[in-house]
């Protein structure tokens, strides 16, 4: 989903087909992203919401970041729903409203492909988190070098962030995250749809922590 400004009709798109996704297999990745947080965190894109119903009772709130309007007006509903407190507001990755170390945990989903710049999203990530405090990543990446890597190059330097909200299907998002400076403690890599020669199904779902002493 988009990190930045309007894009209305992949909004809508993406807010009708996400429950089907959901019920074929990706409920299951939110659930195993979310499981085991507690405290306050912050959800960077938040979408339509689709994590709000997974997050454990432990949580005491969730900074939800939406800057699409369409979506985010489809995360308020969502919000109103959820059993832990959730806070949808506008805001873009680049620039979090939070402190410095104000949360216990920074939750992307499906969002680092589509932010204009990794580095500077991951940054302010790593800003906002507390030392010790866990980055939890669930992401469709870069395929292994091959024909499939090729056809994402290609589309990527086209037509797909063009129709896609600004999504990009050629990141490695595990060295991004890395790069910021997030020791990685969990990293599974696994494909989604299972089957077929879709470009977007290299995902990756892991977990990361902000060193201590940083």
């Amino acid at each position: 989903m988009s990190e930045r400004g309007s894009h209305p009709v992949f909004a809508r798109i993406y807010a009708r087909v996400r429950p089907g996704l959901d019920e074929h297999g990706v409920a299951g990745h939110r659930k195993r992203l979310l499981d085991g947080l507690a405290g306050e965190i912050v959800e960077i894109g938040a979408g339509d919401g689709g994590n709000f119903a997974h997050y454990p009772a432990e949580v005491t709130r969730v900074i939800a970041v939406e800057p699409e309007p369409y979506l985010r007006s489809k995360a308020e509903r969502q919000a109103a729903l959820a059993r832990v407190r959730v806070e949808v507001v506008n805001g873009t990755a680049e620039r979090l409203p939070l402190a410095d170390g104000s949360v216990d945990a920074v939750v992307t989903s499906l969002v680092l492909c589509s932010v204009p710049d990794q580095a500077v999203a991951l940054a302010e990530a790593f800003r906002a988190l507390r030392p010790g405090g866990e980055l939890r990543f669930y992401e469709h990446v870069s395929a292994a070098p091959g024909r499939m890597e090729t056809v994402q190059k290609v589309l990527d330097a086209t037509i797909y962030p063009r129709v896609s909200g600004g999504c990009h299907l050629h990141r490695d998002t595990a060295a991004a995250i890395a790069t910021a400076g997030f020791t990685i403690t969990e990293l599974d890599h696994f494909k989604f749809p299972p089957t077929g020669s879709n470009p977007a199904a290299p995902h990756i779902l892991g977990r990361a922590v902000r060193p201590e002493d940083s």
